[in-house]
């Protein structure tokens, strides 16, 4: 028997693509849909009649689904044991509504920032941290909540270079600094996202609120829970530039490390790298991918193109690993910002979850 799940949100981008990555999951069946009160009371077919952005038709069991008000949480109540998260609400909203689905006995594993910082909330890349999902406990206990809770997913950009650089902190090396310059695809803005006019034949060096968050988010995974808190690590620092790039799918990050005392050789850092495995892949979790960390030989790779979709496109694919002038390594990180990134990585999280008892059937 497949798990019923609920989508909020789900006639944006996001809620598209958890619709087509879930189609023919083997634990999980999209059960209720729910969208702003627009939408409310329409088929789903009818919710993004031209709307649609995702390659091939919308799955026949979707169309007919009636859309409902993701507002109203008690209409979700006996539908689906969770939901996943892609409100396009203030943060505000979004916070106090995800955890009115969590009072309900209703999980929640959201796309969305307004949780991230949140202490007893766990903001999870699989194969980094996942031990933080033992914060559930005191979340739930905090808020007297019985089965349900709130778990995140970091921002897309930061998985296009974050597992590489745990790999390197797990085999017991200290990073001091880092410089990252992120290049990030359109389709990480949403539909209708940028403006042609703005992102044909240039590059728009600003994205409203990503540079605090590549720069605060890795605290926070690589952070330890004490106290029931998640306390974001002191001994890290990163400075980031984020840009939109006339990119359809792909974040590529331009990264620069800075090691403590001791550094690895670039061999040991290739070898830790097709070496690394984490909890996902021990689990054989269904959208974990074989190798997390891919690395692309060729001098001018990784490629957005030519690199997005390795390994269900659940991989960080990484390249041109050399010295830096200014640091000790320099490297270029690839993932697929809206898979990975996002509705790929919130289902990766709710497999997880499922594997490790947090979401009973």
């Amino acid at each position: 028997m497949k798990l019923p799940v609920g989508i909020l949100g789900a006639t944006g981008m996001v809620g598209q693509n958890y619709i087509r990555l879930l189609e023919n999951h083997p634990w999980f069946k999209v059960s209720y849909i729910a969208s702003s009160p627009k939408s409310t009371g329409k088929s789903y077919i009818d919710a993004v009649k031209d709307r649609w952005q995702m390659p091939g038709p919308i799955p026949e069991q979707i169309k007919n689904l009636l859309v409902h008000d993701a507002n109203i949480v008690t209409e979700a109540v006996g539908k689906c044991n969770f939901v996943f998260s892609a409100l396009e609400i203030s943060k505000e909203a979004i916070r106090a509504l995800e955890n009115e689905y969590a009072a309900n006995d209703i999980a929640v594993i959201s796309n969305c920032s307004a949780h991230r910082h949140t202490e007893d909330v766990p903001m999870l890349i699989p194969e980094i941290n996942h031990d933080h999902i033992k914060i559930i406990n005191a979340q739930r206990r905090n808020h007297g909540w019985k089965t349900g809770f709130v778990a995140v997913k970091p921002n897309c950009s930061v998985q296009s270079y974050m597992t590489p650089i745990f790999a390197l902190i797990n085999a017991g090396y200290e990073i001091k600094r880092i410089i990252i310059t992120t290049m990030q695809a359109v389709s990480g803005g949403g539909y209708p996202g940028v403006a042609s006019l703005d992102i044909v034949d240039n590059i728009v060096p600003f994205i409203g609120g990503e540079e605090e968050k590549s720069e605060l988010e890795p605290l926070k995974i690589l952070g330890s829970i004490k106290n029931d808190k998640i306390v974001p690590i002191d001994s890290l620092k990163i400075s980031a530039h984020c840009n939109r790039v006339p990119v359809v799918d792909g974040h590529t990050a331009c990264v620069s490390l800075e090691f403590g005392a001791y550094k690895p050789d670039r061999e040991e850092i290739l070898t830790l790298w097709s070496e690394f495995k984490s909890l996902p892949q021990q689990l054989d979790l269904p959208s974990a991918p074989r190798q997390p960390i891919i690395y692309a030989d060729e001098e001018n790779r990784p490629q957005p193109r030519k690199d997005r979709d390795n390994d269900k496109a659940m991989a960080v694919t990484v390249g041109r690993l050399r010295l830096c002038n200014v640091f000790d390594y320099r490297f270029v990180g690839l993932s697929h910002n809206t898979v990975r990134g996002a509705a790929g990585g919130g289902i990766l999280n709710a497999e997880l979850l499922v594997k490790k008892g947090y979401i009973n059937p």
